[in-house]
């Protein structure tokens, strides 16, 4: 399924400079275990997007929206379907 995300950080510091707002939007192809594994990361893991971007040592208010575009019937490129063994 075709996926877009938006991902808006507030107050943060990357590679020694401060940031006021910061926001990034893609798409991406993604079955759909793959997004929800990636929602559950982002609700429990803390320090998510520091963990995850190089140069980010600081985040004040963070929020993801993920927003589905379109529903396929064939997994991304290079990608299993989840049913398949990896």
């Amino acid at each position: 399924m075709k996926v877009k995300f938006t991902l808006s950080m507030d107050d943060l510091i990357v590679s020694g400079k401060h940031y006021d707002q910061v926001m990034l939007d893609w798409e991406e192809d993604m079955v759909e275990e793959e997004v929800l594994a990636l929602s559950q990361s982002w609700i429990s893991t803390q320090n998510f997007l520091i963990n995850r971007m190089n140069g980010l040592s600081r985040v004040g208010e963070s929020s993801l929206t993920i927003e589905p575009l379109e529903k396929t019937d064939q997994p991304p490129k290079g990608k299993k379907s989840a049913g398949r063994n990896k």
